[in-house]
């Protein structure tokens, strides 16, 4: 569904992204891991928009959308859930989740508020509350629902679980494999390594702005040498 060959992008005149490749099957779960600083977040925007890649091809369902605006892209069906949630201090959990309803692509059981709602029942105990009003764990989930309000064909997900709590990763993990059994494609960054290789089909490993390894869960798993050199493990 989402290919990347060879994107090499920039900020400014410094570069991050040296001939960056990937790919994302349909109704699969990919991971992009490595070390802070590496390109993960860059990979990121270069899919989304909101860097420009100056050459190379990325590729959504087969169609070339380098240098389309964000708005376009995410029309396309791609939804992020960003780093740091982003969610709008200031709005209620019920504007956060309305401001981006959309279903672009059409499908026949589109995610609603109501279906949001109860995918996570903690949001409608706190619909009325700002969203500087949540916890740490509830902003996530706000996060991946607003997302998923826009009824994304692949839904990203920069750093998953970063800073909550135990139980809270837990229940966001169990989300995610939920979503996996829909059908819905998913991107993922995130440092569980565990929790990553229970869920996801296929992994690549970024090493200075380009894929220095891919492969399946027990490939990664199983190789110590490999996690102490590109992960820190």
């Amino acid at each position: 569904m989402l290919e990347l060959e060879g994107v090499e992008t920039f900020y400014g005149t410094i570069q991050a992204l040296f001939g960056m490749s990937l790919r994302c099957e349909e109704g699969q779960v990919t991971t992009l891991i490595g070390r802070n600083g590496m390109g993960k977040t860059t990979t990121v925007g270069s899919v989304l928009g909101t860097l420009t890649s100056r050459s190379g091809e990325i590729r959504f369902d087969g169609e070339v959308i380098n240098g389309r605006p964000a708005y376009q892209v995410a029309q396309l069906g791609i939804g992020l859930v960003p780093e740091g949630r982003q969610i709008f201090p200031n709005l209620s959990v019920r504007e956060n989740l309305i401001a981006t309803a959309a279903n672009y692509a059409g499908g026949n059981d589109p995610w609603t508020l109501g279906k949001v709602l109860d995918f996570f029942p903690r949001l409608e105990e706190r619909l009325a509350n700002q969203g500087s009003q949540l916890s740490g764990g509830e902003q996530q989930m706000l996060a991946i629902g607003r997302a998923l309000m826009l009824n994304p064909r692949l839904l990203i997900l920069d750093e998953a679980t970063e800073g909550l709590a135990p139980l809270i990763r837990q229940e966001i993990w169990r989300r995610l494999e939920q979503l996996k059994q829909s059908g819905l494609t998913i991107l993922l960054i995130d440092k569980n390594i565990d929790e990553l290789a229970d869920i996801a089909d296929r992994h690549f490993i970024i090493e200075k702005g380009k894929v220095a390894w891919e492969g399946n869960s027990d490939a990664l798993t199983g190789d110590d040498e490999l996690k102490a050199r590109y992960l820190g493990i």
